[in-house]
């Protein structure tokens, strides 16, 4: 039998109980990057089932979109390394290797997790201006954002693993 799900832990060290789906929500993302690690293969991670989205664009998705919202959620503008790295994670989905994209990811994930710690819950309502429109958002939504943008990916992963598992590489 596998370890229940990171929410039915407990509260994790070091966060709020404000804040806490969300960091049950990475932590949980974290975890199922980790076993999908002794499975993924250079050519798993590039492969693109029916015309659907590489493992790989997934991977530096995540990694990407948690450092854009988390950059977001600071009260930040992104920066022209950020706004190349968008640009560019289709393309890093498919040269970059497997390890570089779990590492990348994962590490990622880490850092946003430590950076969520360090957020008080008085600012959590304060509003935040996202993208060139810079459309109306709050502390909390982006970083909730962030933990179901990055669940959303990880599910992708999978379905995606099962097509080519199955042999639906039609692309």
């Amino acid at each position: 039998m596998t370890s229940p799900e990171t929410w039915l832990l407990g509260p994790l060290d070091g966060f709020s109980n404000t804040l806490m789906p969300v960091a049950h929500s990475l932590t949980q993302a974290k975890r199922e990057l980790a076993t999908l690690q002794a499975v993924l293969t250079d050519k798993l991670c590039t492969t693109k089932p029916g015309e659907a989205a590489s493992i790989g664009f997934h991977l530096a998705h995540i990694d990407g979109s948690l450092d854009r919202l988390f950059c977001y959620a600071r009260g930040d503008q992104l920066n022209s390394s950020q706004l190349w790295f968008l640009h560019q994670e289709a393309q890093f989905g498919t040269e970059r290797t497997k390890e570089e994209l779990l590492t990348n990811a994962l590490e990622r994930i880490d850092r946003s997790l430590e950076e969520l710690r360090r957020i008080p819950d008085s600012c959590l309502y304060d509003t935040r201006k996202v993208g060139r429109k810079e459309l109306p958002a709050t502390v909390l939504g982006l970083v909730f954002h962030a933990a179901e943008h990055t669940t959303m990916h990880i599910a992708q992963i999978r379905t995606t693993l099962k097509l080519i598992e199955k042999g639906d590489t039609s692309s």
